[in-house]
């Protein structure tokens, strides 16, 4: 069975080969050569023997055009007339919903093969959508392995016919006009920078800023806002202009404007901004007049919309030409959101397995030293035993030193894993108690300055801050060169703060590293290595950051800032 880092790393990679693939198709404005693309795109991901692509005809009842990859020359004068959408191809069609099949042929809508068909038996197909409307299907047939298509193949499909359809839809509009040109080179620099972004290991919060900025341009507007569904709410996650935004600023779902375009996930263009059910004034947009709702959906779920306010030029309405832009743009940006959201919680997968080894490495440690030493123990107290009277006194006296010796291994590891004092006296105990462990017999000066009243905090955050302690005191005493350490620790309504302070060398890099989001990493003799990582990973899990950079004198300063009270929790739309 593969590994859960094994796992990962597939996972990856997958991602990796899809998000290639997204660019290669976006960044083709040709349509016939997008649509060969296509072909090798979704047989290479899926591992297929063949694959094929129907565009329906106008009415979309039937295939005016089917495209194939894997069937020779001679093969396809042999099987005569292509298909025209019956049978499972016309399944689809019908329900435009990915469909896997074990066995074609025991469907009962399967209307067989025609002579010098070669034999399919596993199939995949999924429908392409440009614009909320199908405008063709993909289908994939018998896997190389012999094996079905598995959850994995169905998710790259679908994934890779919603790029497809982003791509026909850009192709088109490159065809119909110079200044439809123009927009669409600009929406696909755009999803390129987006999707680069993705595969750069950007959190959420820079792609979703990415992409206002972005969004703006296209349509020149005032001001863009990004809101995201949570719960029954939608709340404000990016925003680009020159307004100043409250963060807490949110609209209902239910009656509002913004809510029916998540809802049929259609554009709406408004003459009233006042229609979105709030006075535009209230998040940050004063005097906004017009607006333009585009939704972000992916897979048929509504994540959020894009709001733009207001032309800049002579009139602030905006036309059809902008909504259609906006809303190519927007399917882009969907798949980007979904992607990041994916690529997040795989970072905390990943993250819960690393803590998984790091619990067996200590199972190894108590196995293989402690346990081994009671065993020896045990031995030489019964060789004690077993020795005449009197004889035994210097095995006793070993088995004594022997067990003072396991009993503060086994205290030091308990104290590293969760010390008593955290659980029964609190955070102040806890910490005066690690920072005198840790520097004691150094020669190191250590001050420790905290106030934080009476009450308890929050679990998360007394864990947070003790393990950020923990690592940041260690790489003192390990890295710094430092004399002294100082731990400064307050707290307020609504934040938690904590300060290390040393006098050593200082982050070699000579500058901050980031918390959630930022773009730097500290140097030695911070220390760069699973340690650091831990304490950016630890806080931004808490809903905090942790700052690492120079002290004003000299030497380095750790900071970290927590919320006390929890973001609005909703559903992740």
């Amino acid at each position: 069975m593969p590994t859960p880092i094994d796992a990962s790393e597939r996972h990856v990679v997958r991602l990796e080969r899809l998000l290639a693939a997204g660019r290669a198709l976006t960044a083709e404005l040709d349509l016939q050569t997008m649509l060969d693309r296509l072909l090798v795109a979704g047989r290479d991901l899926t591992g297929a023997r063949y694959a094929a692509l129907g565009v329906l005809d106008e009415a979309r009842t039937g295939l005016a055009e089917f495209l194939t990859l894997g069937l020779d020359e001679e093969t396809r004068e042999t099987i005569g007339d292509l298909p025209r959408g019956h049978g499972i191809l016309g399944l689809l069609i019908d329900r435009p919903t990915p469909i896997r099949l074990h066995d074609i042929s025991q469907h009962p809508r399967s209307y067989g093969f025609p002579p010098g068909h070669p034999p399919m038996r596993s199939f995949l197909g999924a429908p392409i959508t440009v614009h909320g409307r199908i405008w063709g299907n993909l289908y994939l047939s018998e896997k190389r392995t012999g094996e079905d298509f598995d959850d994995d193949d169905v998710d790259s499909i679908v994934t890779l016919a919603q790029w497809a359809g982003i791509a026909i839809d850009n192709a088109r509009l490159f065809a119909e006009s110079a200044r439809g040109r123009a927009e669409v080179e600009q929406t696909m620099r755009t999803t390129i920078e987006i999707a680069e972004a993705i595969g750069s290991d950007t959190g959420l919060p820079p792609i979703l800023e990415l992409i206002a900025r972005r969004a703006r341009e296209l349509v020149d507007a005032h001001g863009l806002l990004i809101w995201l569904r949570e719960g029954d709410e939608l709340r404000i996650a990016a925003v680009a202009g020159d307004e100043e935004v409250p963060s807490a600023a949110s609209i209902p779902v239910d009656g509002s404007t913004a809510g029916e375009a998540l809802r049929t996930g259609r554009p709406v263009r408004v003459a009233d901004a006042r229609s979105l059910r709030a006075d535009p004034a209230e998040f940050g947009m004063d005097g906004a007049r017009s607006a333009l709702v585009v939704p972000l959906t992916h897979r048929g779920q509504g994540l959020g919309v894009l709001v733009a306010f207001d032309r800049r030029g002579t009139s602030t309405t905006f036309g059809a030409d902008h909504e259609r832009t906006l809303a190519a743009f927007a399917a882009s940006a969907s798949t980007a959101v979904a992607t990041a959201r994916l690529v997040e919680r795989q970072r905390l997968q990943d993250t819960m397995a690393a803590a998984e080894a790091e619990r067996t490495r200590w199972a190894r440690e108590l196995h293989d030293q402690t346990l081994q030493g009671l065993a020896s123990l045990k031995i030489l107290l019964g060789g004690a035993l077993r020795a005449p009277s009197g004889t035994g006194r210097p095995a006793v006296e070993s088995a004594v030193g022997q067990v003072e010796h396991e009993i503060e291994a086994l205290r030091a590891i308990i104290a590293d894993l969760r010390p008593a004092a955290l659980d029964e006296l609190g955070l102040e105990p806890a910490l005066r108690t690690l920072v005198a462990r840790l520097t004691g017999g150094t020669g190191v000066r250590a001050r420790v300055d905290i106030d934080l009243g009476r009450a308890r905090l929050p679990p998360e955050v007394e864990t947070t801050a003790y393990r950020v302690a923990q690592e940041a005191v260690t790489n003192v005493l390990k890295h710094a060169g430092a004399s002294s350490v100082e731990l400064v620790v307050r707290q307020d309504a609504d934040r938690f703060l904590l300060r290390v302070v040393d006098d050593g060398r200082g982050p070699g890099g000579g500058g901050a590293a980031p918390g959630a989001g930022g773009d730097r990493r500290p140097e030695a003799p911070v220390g760069s290595g699973f340690g650091v990582v831990g304490m950016l990973e630890r806080a931004a899990l808490a809903g905090g950051v942790t700052t690492i950079g120079p002290g004003s004198g000299g030497g380095t300063v750790v900071a970290l800032d927590l919320p006390l009270r929890p973001p609005g929790a909703g559903a992740d739309g």
